[in-house]
């Protein structure tokens, strides 16, 4: 990239869709009006090329279109409407500026969908990885947004989709490559990977139910999130292995590799939480209404913080295995 200037000028949207903006790309800041009855929700994650993606797994179209999914995720997990976003990209000399506009070609296709405005960013130059960092701004109704702390003895433990499909889809990635020829159950699996879809629609069902509801997205796998709503709600979570909602393409596996990847995959950005045992046919219609998957998987129990895996009368320890940035590499 030889002009950093034309280039913001050549992925500044044409046309915006909110009404509540007032200015956008072009000044110092952006600026938009905000809402008497609505609470601003705004999050931000950085993905670095080789340790968050990989360019032989996925394309520069599929990092960006990855990168604003995983933030409009975060909304969904807080019961928000995604509204705006921002986009501060690193490039280094490996990366052409085709590529760089892919990367915005991906993000402004998830956008479209939510309605989304691109309203700001930074580009700049760094010697080896990209370094892409998304900031999203969204809307939840006034006391309506969902927390991690509010889980309590005797609710039911669910998820909103099929887990563990995107860690599935990066081993065959790993296996075949990008270009690798995969069957049809292979493609649905690396397509989970390679195009996660945010569960906004689920999480707004959650927020309008008016319910006590616990929520997370799934990131990191279910015993990184359970590990996390347990922590804040100073609760203990059972999540019971057979209800675990396993897709059909990834039946042919190993049972052990079903669950490593449900429990510590990761990268499914379904939603988990809790909801008190009475609402539970309530919510679970709400979602079969808009055809959405509602799964209990688990309960929760008085005791320490902590989550154990139930598996044939078995319990077993479920530790947070996420990613940390900061653990030294032996």
């Amino acid at each position: 990239m030889e002009d950093e200037f034309a280039f913001i000028s050549k992925i500044t949207p044409d046309q915006t869709h909110q009404s509540s903006l007032v200015y956008g790309i072009g000044d110092d800041a952006a600026v938009y009006r905000g809402s008497s009855n609505m609470d601003e929700v705004v999050c931000v994650d950085t993905m670095v090329e080789g340790i968050h993606f990989r360019r032989d797994t996925l394309t520069p179209f599929q990092i960006g279109k990855k990168g604003l999914t995983i933030n409009v995720s975060d909304l969904a997990a807080m019961g928000a409407i995604p509204f705006y976003y921002l986009v501060s990209v690193a490039v280094p000399p490996s990366w052409t500026e085709e590529e760089l506009t892919e990367i915005y070609k991906g993000m402004d296709e998830l956008a479209k969908q939510y309605n989304m405005d691109l309203i700001g960013g930074d580009t700049v130059s760094i010697d080896e990885s990209l370094v892409l960092t998304v900031t999203v701004i969204g809307r939840v109704e006034q006391g309506k947004a969902l927390y991690r702390s509010v889980a309590k003895a005797g609710d039911q433990v669910f998820v909103t989709g099929y887990v563990g499909k995107s860690a599935a889809g990066l081993d065959l990635l790993f296996e075949k490559g990008l270009n690798g020829e995969f069957n049809e159950k292979e493609q649905f699996l690396v397509n989970a990977h390679q195009v996660p879809i945010p569960h906004i629609a689920e999480g707004r069902i959650l927020a309008d139910s008016n319910k006590r509801i616990s929520l997370n997205d799934v990131s990191d796998g279910v015993a990184s999130e359970a590990n996390e709503l347990a922590k804040a709600s100073d609760a203990k979570f059972v999540i019971e292995a057979v209800e675990l909602p396993i897709h059909e393409s990834m039946r042919s596996y190993s049972r052990d590799k079903q669950l490593k990847w449900a429990l510590f995959g990761g990268e499914d950005f379904v939603l988990i939480g809790t909801v008190p045992k009475e609402h539970v046919n309530e919510i679970a219609d709400e979602f079969q209404k808009k055809d959405l998957l509602f799964k209990v998987i688990g309960f929760v129990e008085e005791g320490p913080a902590s989550v154990y895996l139930k598996e044939s009368d078995q319990f077993k320890r479920l530790e947070k295995h996420g990613y940390n940035h900061f653990q030294k590499r032996g």
